[in-house]
């Protein structure tokens, strides 16, 4: 298992099957806070859901797809970033996120995004990253522009939560624009 430090405090590493109970621990602290804006399957009640989610990301990581990874600061779980889609042979990838309270503003997801883009582009050769979200998730729209991404469009009304529908914002970042950017930017 590789691990990659953020800052001092807070580290970023897979997550796996076997992190179940913490990921529930972790998903009863941030439940509230983060189901307005992501994905239903994702926001489990209990070890054996936490479980299903993890063994979903697991298989798909296993295939060269999505991938989950947890942000730990001081050691204890609180929030994460993940390849939602990854499509090696299609050349582009998905990125999301999710963080309890007591992580907001501190950067951490911004971070651990770099980390990832840094990989997808650097490493694995990608050409397109693209970031979705609601549009009234500002927090989640500000991490898109922290990363360089272009606001490509709004799909009115494309995401249904707590019987109303919400406009959802598509975000990109291109290779060539990542590493332009990257070169008046410390090495993650």
């Amino acid at each position: 298992m590789f691990m990659r430090p953020l800052r001092d405090d807070a580290h970023l590493a897979p997550l796996e099957v076997w992190h179940a109970e913490e990921f529930a621990a972790h998903l009863d602290r941030a439940r509230e806070h983060i189901r307005p804006w992501v994905g239903p399957a994702f926001v489990t009640d209990d070890v054996t859901g936490a479980r299903a989610t993890l063994r979903r990301y697991a298989e798909r990581a296993a295939g060269d797809g999505a991938r989950m990874y947890g942000i730990r600061r001081e050691g204890v779980l609180v929030g994460g970033v993940m390849f939602t889609v990854f499509d090696a042979a299609g050349g582009s990838c998905e990125l999301g996120c999710w963080a309890e309270p007591a992580a907001e503003g501190h950067g951490l997801v911004t971070q651990a995004c770099r980390l990832l883009l840094d990989w997808a582009f650097v490493t694995r050769g990608l050409h397109r990253a693209e970031w979705h979200c609601r549009a009234d998730n500002h927090r989640s729209s500000a991490v898109a522009e922290r990363l360089g991404m272009t606001l490509e469009g709004v799909r009115r009304e494309a995401w249904p939560y707590g019987g109303a529908r919400h406009d959802k914002q598509l975000w990109a970042v291109l290779a060539p624009e990542w590493r332009a950017a990257a070169g008046g930017r410390p090495a993650p």
